[in-house]
């Protein structure tokens, strides 16, 4: 870049930071901005659209314009060539304005004298905050250096929106990070709880956006630059315990941290007058919104090293690091971009009141902890991050997947109403917890909690459990760096049966795969992974895992009953290899001399429709079955459970599920095999009721819904609710839920 249009920038950001320091209003200030851009730019239009809400823009200062449109010219997001700038996050650059595909024209401005047009978005960290935009009379194309100098002026717009510089003054916009806002995200996990923000990686703010000395700055750039190489260098150093996967993942980080065009392209920005690190937060704003617009999965990776690189130098740089020595704040509701298992593990249960991710899914390893430690999850909450700040007041909705930020008085006050409600449900609950599930006809139904943690187990005397229908062996490998070892292993399950007292415990055998990548094994590069190499597939091929966990198992019973379940059997010959594996694993024991369980329970967990149709052989070979239903499901109306476009198009109560599952009851009562369901739907008091009135004695749920379904289960007559299913079915309706839930609704 030129010196001179160098020096140009650097004047104008001179300029910008007096209007910074001005006492004036936040309208004021923002009137005299456009007026040294269009001046600097010698334009005669220089205005500044920023978003009142998520989808819409208003033109909030002007010079050129008409004064009278301000605050009243509103446009949605994509309409106009405003409306495009902001959403494609891209610059519009046109001599020929009127002519551009999508030009709006609004009167109330007088825009009609002006043919050329310069947009330019005003983004935070990939966030888009407003567009500034520069026309003139004459038809001209501004060039590439006018361009890039307009760009960086946005930078320091975006970071003056952030710190609250254009709030007050007649018509201002109303202070960011203060007004309530809701966000509608997805439900990971039921329940709802009012608390306070706790970030679980707090904003790194750049209050100094514009340089006095950029000498100074771009010593201070080389010198972070060196200490962020030193730390992947330290990284790689310690490459003993790491994978070739790992060692690729820090070599790509490497390959950036001495990227020369990265580091030139901030330098640049050093020199039209930014700080370091309002460089290096530009450059990561470019990458955000080139990661949002990259299709190839392999290039958004590389952005995202990109991003997490740019996170740890401008950490460097500001000194604000993961800890700022913020104290949690009472009941606190932990808000995050994504987290992995072990880093949730490590706040501990009953830390955390609720989780808000924005990223995540329905079977990620956030929800499987959530789920364990009964907490409410919200997943999706886009946005969420850049607004919510420590201790700020957060409403947690996990059952309609909402979270309300700084909620008003009216969203407070009925919130709390719901709360109290939920509150006063659970106390009646908690008085059938050492009644059994006896409905009215007599039938009693078994009621198992399902678990994966040490810290579930002692939710399994007050949540009226009779046992753990699922004990999820795999989260002990997910949180660990490296495969663990056997006698880890054999001492956690030994812990697991001594806090069960002598209750079952069904553990299920390593469920990896889909979604449940372990961070030391080469991950798989497959199209559909939940069909994929996962669960008893892998296992199968890695023997040595397989015998590894089992052995750890049996030694753990120790004179103890012990009951284990493969995971994902698609067809008996499956079993029978694992059962092999298992009667391995016992010889092996017995010649050891180690002590053998006194009993022993092998089964398999009845996942994908093929199952079902197995021979009247294999159901007599099983010593249980426990259906997964969320598996099963999935794979029978085609519906991947972790697509949110489709996974509630189905329902478990639609008849020709209900006809599988009829199917597999009659099976197991003809073969004399104990049957249970384990899944989400086991624990919604109606499904329940189904499931026990189809033939299920056994069902398998988290603990907070243990108390629900006892409840429902006891005031009715099982036997006339399956007349009632079969009744819908017999019409021929395509769901038996209206029917069931109208014939409930009529129960005393």
């Amino acid at each position: 870049m030129p010196d001179r249009t160098e020096s140009e920038s650097r004047k104008l950001l001179g300029r910008l930071r007096a209007a910074m320091a001005e006492s004036s209003a936040g309208q004021a200030r923002l009137d005299r901005i456009v007026r040294l851009i269009a001046e600097s730019m010698g334009c005669e239009v220089c205005s500044v659209y920023l978003f009142r809400d998520p989808e819409t823009l208003e033109l909030c200062a002007t010079v050129g314009l008409k004064s009278e449109a301000v605050h009243k010219t509103r446009m949605r997001l994509g309409e106009g060539l405003v409306g495009r700038t902001a959403r494609d996050r891209q610059v519009i650059n046109s001599a020929n304005a009127p002519g551009e595909r999508g030009f709006r024209y609004m009167p109330e401005t007088g825009e009609e004298r002006f043919s050329s047009f310069c947009g330019v978005p005003i983004q935070r960290l990939g966030e888009a905050l407003g567009v500034l935009v520069v026309q003139s009379r004459a038809a001209r194309v501004y060039t590439p250096d006018e361009v890039y100098a307009l760009e960086v002026v946005a930078m320091v717009l975006a970071e003056m929106t952030e710190l609250g510089a254009f709030t007050g003054g007649e018509g201002g916009l109303s202070p960011r990070h203060q007004r309530p806002i809701t966000f509608r995200g997805l439900s990971g996990q039921e329940g709802a709880v009012s608390g306070c923000v706790f970030l679980h990686e707090p904003r790194v703010v750049v209050t100094n956006p514009i340089s006095e000395d950029p000498d100074k700055e771009l010593a201070r750039l080389a010198a972070a630059i060196d200490a962020l190489r030193a730390q992947v260098d330290a990284m790689l150093a310690g490459n003993g315990v790491m994978d070739g996967e790992e060692i690729a993942v820090l070599e790509a980080y490497r390959m950036f941290a001495n990227s020369r065009s990265w580091l030139r392209r901030m330098e640049e920005d050093v020199r039209s007058g930014l700080s370091a690190e309002a460089a290096v937060e530009k450059e990561q704003s470019h990458a955000r919104a080139r990661m949002g617009q990259a299709g190839d999965a392999y290039l958004r990776d590389r952005l995202h090293d990109l991003d997490d690189l740019s996170n740890r130098l401008l950490r460097i740089l500001t000194g604000q690091g993961r800890d700022t020595g913020a104290a949690m704040p009472e009941d606190p509701i932990l808000v995050a971009r994504n987290i992995g298992p072990g880093e949730l593990l490590e706040y501990g249960k009953g830390t955390l009141r609720g989780i808000v991710l924005e990223e995540g899914s329905v079977g990620s390893h956030a929800a499987i902890v959530a789920r364990a430690w009964a907490i409410p999850l919200v997943i999706r909450a886009d946005g969420i991050v850049a607004e919510a700040l420590n201790g700020d007041l957060v409403l947690v909705d996990g059952e309609q997947g909402v979270a309300h930020l700084r909620p008003d008085d009216a969203v407070r006050k009925a919130f709390e109403d719901k709360i109290a409600m939920l509150a006063r449900a659970q106390e009646r609950y908690a008085d059938l917890r050492d009644l059994p599930a006896t409905a009215l006809c007599g039938t009693t139904v078994s009621l198992h909690m399902n678990a994966g943690l040490m810290a579930d187990l002692p939710s399994l005397p007050s949540s009226g459990a009779e046992g753990v229908g699922l004990f999820r062996t795999e989260l002990q490998f997910l949180v660990r760096n490296q495969m663990p070892k056997r006698a880890e292993l054999s001492a956690l399950y030994a812990r697991v049966m001594d806090a069960a007292r002598g209750k079952r415990v069904a553990f299920r055998t390593l469920d990896i795969g889909s979604d449940k990548v372990l961070s030391y094994m080469k991950p798989q590069d497959e199209p559909n992974p939940a069909m994929g190499w996962r669960a008893i597939r892998l296992g199968l091929d890695k023997p040595g895992v397989l015998r590894m966990q089992l052995q750890a198992l049996i030694r753990a019973a120790s004179g103890r009953p012990l009951s284990v379940m493969f995971p994902f059997i698609a067809n008996p010959g499956e079993f029978r290899q694992a059962r092999a594996e298992f009667d391995k694993a016992m010889d092996r024991e017995r010649i050891l001399g180690h002590p053998l369980p006194s009993s022993i329970e092998v089964g398999a967990m009845l996942e994908t429709p093929s199952l079902a149709f197995a021979s009247y052989t294999f159901f007599r070979e099983v010593d249980f079955l426990s259906v997964g239903g969320n598996d099963l499901k999935q794979f029978f109306f085609a519906a991947d459970r972790e697509n949110e476009r489709v996974r509630r198009r189905y329902d478990m109560l639609e008849s020709p599920f209900l006809e599988l599952l009829s199917g597999i009851v009659q099976r197991c009562a003809s073969a004399g095999t104990p049957l249970s369901f384990c899944g989400e739907d086991a624990g919604r008091p109606v499904e329940a009721v189904a499931l026990a009135a189809m033939g299920f004695r056994t069902l398998s749920m988290r603990p907070a819904s243990i108390g629900p379904v006892k409840s429902l289960i006891r005031r009715v007559d099982l036997k006339e609710a399956r007349k009632v299913i079969d009744a819908a079915r017999i019409r021929g309706d395509e769901s038996v839920r209206p029917a069931l839930t109208d014939w409930l609704a009529r129960q005393p």
